[in-house]
């Protein structure tokens, strides 16, 4: 596995990180025993990057993964959790403001069994006040970055232009680190055009979602996937192709997305050990450059296709 640091932080990170989102039961059940066996395979084969939020599962991702932390020496893993999007009681709600946004570092940090998070994020800003993001969310963090709370500050976010009008916008280093998804993977790779400015500005880049939330997948887009119905049937032709090659497209879309050295993480997510240890394994597979260019000549009509977040 190979290890790159986050922009300038200093957190050197394995180029295949773990999303706990699947922790909270977001794409399906899960078993909590299982889940917390899948930290710990992470942790155990050379993943150091893990990923969460008080969002994902409305708390319980967060809680899940903190039963597994208990049992994990705090040095063998960078921690990122998230403030601004929330849910209770299956519905989302959302709070931007710099006093909810202390109170859920608290929180977090106690469902979390841990005294400091590495990471900080805005999470989802598509869906703030951009100005209140800039004036309120963000120095609230670095207040927190100040006394030690959290080591690092970043956002995360779907439509691209906003990272740059919010680090356009505030003082500079406010902004470490951006985590984007679904915008470096076999359908879209639009996170490139973005690359050149967050180096010049020594912003860290992390990606997710290398199955575009499912659609690269032989099981499947959810039903609440948002993306337009011609670009879920192409992707399920892509998944065909892939299939009548003898290989899987979660195999290709995986070592796809962790094979740019600009960027320093891909996260997945998955609440199985076993598909912790075969994402790792496709992760340092050899790039299957033939399959490679006959899924992105299927996916070729709709690249780029993308869709509003929900």
């Amino acid at each position: 596995m190979e290890y790159r640091e986050i922009g300038k932080t200093g957190m050197v990170v394995s180029n295949l990180s773990f999303g706990a989102s699947s922790l909270g039961g977001v794409f399906h059940s899960i078993k909590e025993e299982e889940a917390i066996e899948a930290v710990y395979a992470a942790v155990e084969n050379g993943i150091n990057f893990i990923d969460v939020s008080p969002y994902y599962g409305h708390l319980k991702a967060e809680i899940v993964l903190g039963k597994a932390l208990k049992n994990i020496d705090r040095t063998k893993y960078y921690l990122s959790t998230k403030v601004g999007r929330y849910g209770k009681d299956g519905q989302n709600h959302w709070d931007y403001s710099a006093k909810r946004s202390i109170e859920s570092v608290s929180e977090s940090l106690d469902r979390l069994n841990i005294d400091y998070v590495d990471l900080i994020n805005v999470h989802d800003i598509e869906f703030a006040d951009l100005e209140l993001v800039c004036n309120e969310t963000l120095p609230a963090l670095v207040e927190l970055r100040e006394k030690g709370i959290a080591k690092h500050v970043g956002i995360t976010n779907l439509t691209l232009r906003h990272f740059k009008y919010i680090i356009d916008h505030v003082p500079a280093g406010t902004v470490e680190s951006v985590l984007s998804f679904c915008h470096y993977c076999l359908n879209d790779d639009a996170l490139a055009d973005y690359l050149d400015y967050f180096e010049e500005k020594g912003i860290g880049v992390i990606n997710a979602s290398p199955f575009s939330m499912g659609l690269l997948t032989e099981r499947g887009a959810p039903e609440w996937h948002p993306a337009p119905k011609p670009l879920q049937d192409l992707c399920r032709k892509a998944v065909s192709h892939c299939q009548s090659k003898g290989k899987a497209i979660e195999q290709l879309a995986v070592k796809y997305s962790v094979s740019n050295p600009r960027i320093a993480s891909t996260l997945f997510s998955t609440s199985r050990p076993q598909g912790v240890l075969q994402s790792i394994q496709w992760a340092n597979e050899e790039l299957d450059k033939e399959l490679l260019s006959e899924v992105q000549s299927i996916l070729e009509p709709r690249f780029r296709d993308t869709w509003l977040n929900s």
